[in-house]
């Protein structure tokens, strides 16, 4: 039996018959003028988490490309950043996680930003010059591994195929040495928003001790429409 679920594609646009946990906290977002759809998206609590993610790295990383904003500065509103943003992924999260039986996957995330972060700020406040040389490599490192382990904890090969850019990403980067904030932040930020605005694959449904026999059969029957879709 195959580890991955082959039958799914690994990447595809969201399907709209969605599971009860994931149409908690739903949130759409329509733009029109006049008769014209603009934009028209939605976008689950997960998807909201890693947009959340994706600003707070973009902000960082090209604050410290572009920005003379001193080490120790960044240091301090970026770990308040990093905190906060850590305490609303798990609150996004927390029932998606429970549902799916996945609750490791979002304490794993939220470890090894602390991980990171810690990391980051010995080097700027203890003035260790080996990890401020590295820190593009740190953080691409650390999400290589959440990509990983989550991969396997989803069964997902996009997730795993995202480790990997992480990983391809790390060994660019002495080639562009002028760039690699900006280049860090697109990668992470860029990862991140793909993530949300489309449907990844992943293990097959599982029958959850979190939901009510009714809750259930409502997946059942949305699982059976996006068959057919």
């Amino acid at each position: 039996m195959a580890f991955f679920n082959i039958t799914e594609p690994i990447i595809r646009r969201k399907q709209t018959a969605l599971d009860l946990q994931d149409l908690c906290g739903l949130l759409k977002i329509n733009i029109e003028v006049g008769n014209n759809q603009l934009f028209s998206r939605f976008y689950t609590r997960i998807d909201q988490a890693l947009l959340l993610w994706s600003g707070v790295a973009f902000i960082i990383f090209t604050t410290a490309q572009f920005f003379p904003v001193s080490w120790i500065t960044q240091a301090y509103f970026w770990s308040i950043l990093t905190l906060i943003a850590i305490g609303a992924m798990i609150i996004l999260t927390r029932f998606w996680t429970k549902v799916e039986q996945l609750s490791w996957v979002i304490y794993l995330w939220g470890s090894l930003m602390l991980f990171s972060l810690t990391l980051t700020n010995l080097g700027i406040f203890g003035g260790w010059g080996i990890i401020l040389m590295n820190l593009c490599s740190l953080w691409l490192g650390s999400c290589a591994v959440g990509y990983f382990l989550t991969g396997l904890g989803l069964k997902s090969r996009l997730f795993i195929l995202m480790g990997a850019i992480h990983l391809v990403t790390i060994a660019i980067l002495p080639m562009i040495p002028g760039w690699q904030f900006l280049t860090t932040g697109l990668v992470i930020a860029g990862s991140l928003v793909l993530l949300s605005e489309l449907q990844w694959d992943m293990r097959e449904a599982i029958t959850s001790p979190v939901l009510s026999e009714a809750e259930q059969t409502f997946n059942w029957q949305q699982r059976q429409q996006r068959q057919g879709e």
